[in-house]
């Protein structure tokens, strides 16, 4: 019997082995044994194949893991409400309550009777405590929802008399019109893209009129030659006003005077406004409507207000905003430029001492998400290569910045603080200049 070469496919190594990588045991925990065990036998198909050594099998299996998602973002960018970042992140009282609500609750039992009781009870209390110049209040998906459950229980088969320069795209290749001409609603556009009159909307209000809507423009400022028509204004005529404000601003801040708040919106004359939960509220994805009890009992009766209905975590995640305000959003938003110029520089001078040159240099913040597009933040941005973009957007954690000019750009505005060692981190890991 003659000694050969042995066939390679012979060498593969069996799946149990494989499996048994404590790197791929690791994987199974979060991804399960039947996406793992899939990614094995891929890996073996390719050294059965000769494209990989057979000794090559687990790495090329640990290699081909997916990813899995969403994945924790260091967001470095300057932008605080960032739409591909996910907006508003949760406060720690907002993910306690969403861990705490994850299993079995009573978001419609009231255990002191044993009986039913309102869906939500908590978080609506706590939203008409925040803005008692509501009648009433409801909660929706999300912002664009809580738009298109007025314009179906309001207008459908009816007119909604709006500005020519309302008429918005709100992200995606989704615009305001035929969000609003698929409930039924017919649009009645008055005015001109810059300027639109009272008597314009006088004009073309009639028996058909569902409501007059407003909307704030949030994601695009028109300046020069314009003329606006308020909500006070809007609110003499014999008609519903609903005022889409768009970012979830409750109650004035001097920060954004030109964004409008739901108590402000309401003490106008609103019959009705909406807004976002997860932009300057600091929230979860939500649609806010405040308002007459009466419009907004009809609006939580309507049949389409089933399929909108947000569920046990959002409910909890909304409460807990509510309660404590004090929400990561705000706090960037309202960062000490100073305070934030020491965090960086401290991350500069530790670089230093690791043999990376960095620079300190000042930086524009924005709100983002669609809100206060006039609005700009003194910040302070640590300066680095813009080779190092991509391995930070890929490491783990992803650190997000911008390139401006050819330099890389981190801003640590809506970093947590204590966040700033895992950024210092992150940059160590990207090969040097040596």
């Amino acid at each position: 019997m003659r000694d050969g070469p042995v066939d390679p496919r012979r060498r593969v190594p069996r799946t149990d082995a494989v499996l048994a990588d404590p790197r791929l045991v690791a994987a199974v925990a979060t991804l399960g044994r039947d996406r793992v065990k899939a990614v094995v036998a891929r890996a073996q198909e390719r050294a059965r194949g000769g494209e990989i050594d057979p000794d090559e099998v687990p790495d090329a299996a640990v290699a081909a893991l997916p990813t899995p998602a969403p994945r924790a973002v260091l967001n470095a960018t300057g932008v605080v409400l960032h739409t591909n970042l996910g907006r508003a992140p949760l406060s720690p009282t907002a993910v306690a309550a969403v861990l705490a609500a994850a299993g079995h609750t009573d978001v419609e039992l009231d255990l002191a009777t044993g009986r039913r009781a309102r869906r939500g009870r908590d978080a609506l209390d706590a939203l008409a405590a925040a803005v008692p110049d509501a009648g009433a209040v409801h909660v929706v998906n999300n912002g664009a929802a809580a738009l298109v459950l007025a314009a179906t229980a309001l207008a459908a088969d009816r007119e909604i008399v709006v500005s020519r320069g309302e008429l918005v795209e709100i992200g995606d290749g989704f615009r305001l019109p035929d969000l609003l001409e698929s409930t039924g609603a017919r649009l009645r556009e008055v005015g001109t893209t810059n300027r639109t009159t009272l008597a314009d909307y006088a004009d073309a209000v009639g028996p058909r009129t569902g409501f007059v809507l407003k909307v704030h423009p949030s994601n695009f400022r028109v300046t020069g030659f314009t003329s606006d028509t308020g909500v006070r204004q809007l609110a003499t005529l014999d008609v519903p006003v609903v005022a889409d404000i768009g970012s979830g601003l409750l109650t004035p801040d001097p920060l954004l005077p030109d964004e409008p708040d739901a108590a402000s919106t309401l003490r106008a004359g609103a019959a009705l406004v909406t807004a976002s939960g997860d932009k300057l509220l600091g929230g979860p994805q939500a649609g806010l409507l405040l308002g007459d009890a009466a419009l907004v009992e009809r609006l939580r009766r309507h049949p389409l207000a089933r399929a909108l209905r947000v569920d046990k975590l959002t409910l909890a995640a909304l409460a807990a905003t509510l309660h404590r305000p004090d929400t990561p959003t705000r706090r960037a938003l309202h960062a000490d430029p100073g305070a934030l110029r020491q965090r960086v520089e401290r991350l500069r001078d530790r670089l230093g001492v690791d043999g990376r040159k960095a620079e300190v240099v000042p930086a524009v913040a924005v709100v983002g998400g669609g809100g206060a597009p006039g609005v700009e933040l003194d910040s302070w941005a640590l300066s680095l290569p813009e080779r190092y973009a991509e391995p930070l957007r890929t490491g783990d954690p992803p650190v997000l910045g911008r390139v401006v000019r050819g330099r890389l750009l981190l801003d640590l505005r809506c970093v947590p603080a204590d966040a700033d060692e895992a950024v210092r981190a992150a940059v160590l890991r990207v090969p040097g200049d040596d």
